[in-house]
């Protein structure tokens, strides 16, 4: 994942378009564990715009200071940590038919190296 979206978040729709991997859920689709409420980026696609940009570009669009913030690598380091979440609701990490749930040891994602960890455990806020 790497990147989170807050509740700072205004539903302005920004983000969505911008995401070149889809990772980002609307406020209303039943599929996000914060429906009705703000924009959701699924851990399991976000791939931080690696590839694709510099910085995460759903952070470029966004007009609202602290609504995307830095969250830790979905690599396998930090597997119980995103289970840990998907078991309290903060996460919803998609349950493939055969593989069953798409944890970072099945599916894990590419990140910004360069950003560190104390801004990861902080929740910083993606200043672009």
């Amino acid at each position: 994942m790497a990147v989170m979206i807050t509740n700072e978040c205004i539903n302005c729709g920004d983000c969505a378009p911008e995401c070149p991997v889809a990772a980002i859920l609307g406020e209303s689709d039943e599929k996000n564990p914060y429906v009705g409420e703000r924009f959701y980026v699924k851990v399991e696609s976000c791939v931080e715009c690696v590839g694709h940009a510099d910085t995460p570009r759903c952070a470029q669009a966004c007009p609202t200071e602290g609504s995307i913030v830095w969250d830790m690598p979905y690599t396998v380091d930090f597997e119980e940590y995103y289970m840990s979440g998907n078991e309290s609701g903060k996460y919803k990490i998609r349950e493939h038919k055969k593989k069953g749930l798409m944890l970072p040891s099945i599916k894990a994602q590419p990140f910004i190296q360069e950003i560190g960890m104390n801004l990861r455990e902080s929740n910083a806020n993606v200043a672009i």
